[in-house]
């Protein structure tokens, strides 16, 4: 019987890497994926040509990585039976907070890669901060980016509570940059452009402005000081943010973030 990659959790995240390496060519026979919720399970049939299991089965044996996507507050639940058919598999875990030590003492595997994926993921330009514990293998690191690669960019970091920082900035970060979007459109619709114009204009203004950013490789202060000319439309916005103290609350927002990722860690983490 061939190995597989088994999935604990069917929703979106785990949907986007299945997605992924479905495109890439991935049987769906060596993909196992436990889902309690009947509804998940009739939508990864559907789009990925899969057959998720309801509850965990010795068919989990099969498995040579198991990836984790439960909220972590279900993590230890979810463990519980899966771990008996695991213990010999790499374990990437793509839960927010949740640490190392924990998903190796509930699965029986010191073989743990953390990860935090961002929704971009959804459409292959995402990006994972990842962490492996001391016993993952070169080989282990290079299974979980063959993994996923179809969702994006990876980037490691030494440190597991670097990846605090990762959920604060990347992992939470899109939301931040949908909230953004949100209020243009809202200042837009106010001034008096329809609902499509505005929408079409913010994003298309935001997708370029990133594009740029990452094309430049310029310090994003330094672009923004070419687009802002002293006594113009933009140094007015600007200087009206920085009058909010928008820049400062950011910086609280993301700090916000990371101080709940370490809380998460607290709280779910224990046996």
């Amino acid at each position: 019987m061939s190995s597989c990659i088994a999935f604990i959790g069917g929703g979106n995240m785990a949907g986007a890497i299945i997605g992924g390496l479905r495109r890439a060519g991935h049987p769906a026979e060596d993909l196992l994926v436990v889902e309690p919720f009947e509804a998940q399970r009739e939508r990864l049939a559907a789009e990925h040509g899969i057959r998720p299991l309801a509850a965990a089965d010795a068919s989990l044996a099969r498995a040579r990585a198991v990836i984790w996507a439960v909220k972590p507050q279900l993590f230890q639940e979810a463990a519980a039976p899966v771990a008996p058919h695991v213990g010999g598999a790499l374990q990437l875990s793509v839960m927010a907070g949740l640490r190392s030590d924990a998903i190796a003492r509930a699965t029986g595997s010191d073989r743990v890669v953390r990860g935090m994926p961002n929704t971009p993921a959804l459409i292959g330009a995402g990006i994972t901060g990842l962490f492996a514990r001391a016993a993952a293998t070169a080989e282990d690191r290079a299974r979980v980016e063959q993994i996923l690669a179809p969702t994006g960019r990876t980037l490691w970091v030494d440190r597991e509570e670097d990846l605090d920082t990762v959920t604060a900035l990347s992992g939470s970060g899109p939301a931040y940059f949908f909230f953004l979007i949100e209020h243009m459109v809202a200042a837009a619709r106010a001034l008096g452009l329809d609902e499509a114009k505005a929408r079409e204009l913010a994003l298309a203004t935001c997708g370029g402005a990133a594009a740029l950013a990452l094309h430049s490789g310029e310090p994003p202060a330094q672009l923004r000081e070419k687009v802002t000319s002293k006594g113009g439309t933009t140094h007015a916005a600007i200087t009206s943010l920085q009058g909010e103290g928008v820049g400062a609350a950011i910086e609280r927002a993301v700090i916000a973030a990371h101080r709940r990722a370490g809380e998460l860690g607290d709280e779910f983490g224990q046996a």
